[in-house]
């Protein structure tokens, strides 16, 4: 066997050592299920390798090349075993030990060589255990890390995601909007020019009537000339006996005034046109509101909901959102877009039959009992109580006598005063009173499904006169 190839113990077929070998007249040799497989559905019964033909169908079993090929597998697996048994690079030896002060396996030859003199060793399955747990112990944070980064990248993947949702819900409400105002100038430009072409076929009409009756009179006034005119050239007797008629003919067509247009007969161009940009943009203010709070959605909790036009929120069930960095850490709330850190403001909000909010600022941060933490000035209202609550402050009951629809918020930062009013009975509810060094952000929070909205001002629009 040592002087025989390796290939000589490979189906020509399947390319594999021979399974069941069977041999043809022509001394060729294949795997028995191969041989079958190459004939099937062929009428002619062919060698594959010399094309010869096959006296029999079913060929005899080559037994001395099934030994053969016992004996190869043997030999082959007992030199692959002894391939992956790994040898001292030295002597040849089976590694036995570990020596633990060069972190390395050695032979027992190793062992006992000046290189290992007075060297600590363990066996290797000992050393291969302790060694295990300590990766393992090393590998634990790592493991931690990659977990975490796998979290990450999984919160990163859903952001991404989530901005392409952005993006074209934004788009899709853009194209609303300005659809309404095309559709508004649309409608504006049609009334106008409707308007234009109804004085335009009004005054043509007027024209028209006063050129007909004009016409009828220079007809006339033609006629009694001529007939005249053709009098006077008459012979003295003719001219004498028709003078009395032609005397009363003519002072019969009284002389008129001159006719003449009435004020106002022209297109009255400067009322169609005068200020027309000006008079569209005042028309415009009707259908356009301005919310002095604009909520801002990157900063709702996934349990609500944020109206489109972004100036109502109310409950709404669980949805899937990213983790970034704007979204309130408390639950079931939301801060407005715009934070104020200077000055005065103020808005309202309808909460209507809600029977569970809370209203107020969210600083970005404040000292808190030594300990960094959002400052926080709410008043809330549930279970038919209302409470004023501060994160600097003790919690405090406060008076209802009627049930609260509509409310005022009115910041004054820089006196460090923060506000509440009814606005239905314009009566004072509360007004916490502290120092505020971070930008304050306009906070709300629901669990009621019914919408806390946020109420726009009017819009008027003025013309400053020069002084």
């Amino acid at each position: 066997m040592s002087s025989t190839s390796d290939e000589d113990f490979f189906c020509p077929i399947c390319h594999d050592i021979y399974n069941d070998p069977v041999v043809l007249s022509c001394s060729h040799s294949f795997c028995k299920a191969c041989l079958q497989r190459w004939w099937r559905g062929t009428q002619v019964i062919l060698c594959p390798c010399c094309k010869r033909r096959s006296s029999k169908s079913d060929p005899p079993r080559n037994l001395a090349l099934k030994n053969l090929c016992e004996a190869f597998k043997k030999e082959k697996d007992r030199r692959d075993s002894v391939k992956s048994e790994v040898l001292c690079s030295l002597h040849a030896e089976k590694l036995r030990l570990f020596c633990l002060d060069h972190m390395e396996t050695v032979c027992l030859i190793c062992r006992d060589s000046k290189k290992h003199t007075g060297h600590t060793f363990r066996p290797i399955d000992e050393a291969a255990q302790d060694n295990r747990q300590e990766l393992k112990k090393n590998l634990k944070p790592l493991q931690e890390k990659l977990k975490q980064f796998e979290q990450v990248k999984g919160n990163w993947d859903q952001t991404a995601q989530h901005i392409h949702v952005q993006a074209q819900n934004t788009e899709r409400q853009i194209k609303e909007q300005f659809q309404k105002l095309h559709r508004f100038l649309k409608e504006e430009e049609e009334a106008r020019i409707t308007a234009l072409k109804e004085e335009e076929e009004q005054k043509s009409q007027m024209m028209k009537e006063k050129t007909e009756a004009l016409s009828r009179a220079i007809a006339a006034l033609s006629h009694t000339v001529r007939v005249t005119e053709e009098e006077l050239r008459a012979e003295d007797a003719s001219f004498l006996l028709s003078y009395k008629a032609a005397v009363e003919r003519v002072q019969q067509r009284p002389l008129q005034d001159d006719p003449q247009l009435l004020s106002g007969a022209l297109i009255d161009v400067a009322k169609h046109l005068g200020n027309l940009t000006f008079n569209i943009w005042n028309k415009m203010k009707e259908m356009v509101s301005y919310t002095p709070v604009i909520l801002d959605p990157n900063t709702a909790d996934p349990e609500l909901v944020v109206s489109g036009d972004l100036t109502s929120v109310r409950s709404g069930g669980h949805h899937q959102l990213p983790k970034n960095q704007e979204r309130t850490k408390f639950s079931c709330s939301v801060l407005a877009c715009q934070g104020f850190n200077s000055g005065t403001q103020s808005w309202d909000i309808d909460v209507g039959d809600n029977k569970d909010w809370e209203l107020g600022m969210l600083g970005e941060q404040s000292t808190m009992n030594e300990r960094l933490q959002a400052g926080l000035w709410r008043i809330m209202f549930s279970n038919r109580k209302l409470t004023a609550f501060s994160t600097s402050g003790l919690e405090q009951d406060l008076s209802l006598t009627k049930k609260l629809q509509r409310i005022r918020v009115r910041l004054d930062f820089d006196k460090g005063k923060l506000s509440f009013y009814d606005l239905d009975s314009n009566t004072h509810i509360h007004t916490f009173n502290d120092t505020f060094t971070d930008t304050l952000f306009p906070y709300i929070y629901t669990e009621s499904r019914l919408s806390l909205k946020i109420l726009p001002l009017k819009v008027c629009v003025t013309v400053k006169q020069p002084s």
